[in-house]
């Protein structure tokens, strides 16, 4: 029974690192294309979407290390040695630090948005809403 077990965790494993793998790639080349567009010479693009690339890509990213850390919490599941905690330690310490920095450069965004959209109203030149 515990080799059937060892078995699905293996299968199991593999796929979620196969789809961390997919998620990322796809985030990486969603970026790709973000980045050639926001640096097209004749268009002229604020920090905000410069920045708006970054953290798209950085959600891809924290995607990608959630799926990988439930490959690692499977596999740990089945043969939990110290190397396979240490590593399942590792991600979930880079995945909460990445969503931290992410959670706080998306409030910043969210508050210079909200501060240039009254300051538009102040001065006349904001777009009212409906």
């Amino acid at each position: 029974m515990e080799e059937l077990l060892g078995q699905v965790a293996n299968v199991v494993s593999r796929g979620l690192e196969t789809m961390a793998l997919f998620v990322i790639a796809f985030g990486a080349v969603e970026a790709t294309v973000g980045i050639f567009r926001v640096l097209l010479p004749w268009r002229r693009t604020t920090g905000t979407e410069k920045r708006a690339v970054w953290l798209e890509f950085s959600r891809w990213l924290i995607a990608g290390l959630t799926f990988q850390l439930a490959a690692d919490i499977v596999q740990t599941m089945v043969a939990p040695g110290w190397q396979d905690i240490g590593r399942v330690a590792a991600v979930a310490l880079i995945r909460a630090f990445l969503t931290f920095a992410i959670d706080r450069d998306i409030e910043t965004m969210r508050e210079r948005d909200e501060l240039r959209r009254k300051e538009g109203h102040a001065t006349g030149t904001g777009t009212p809403h409906a």
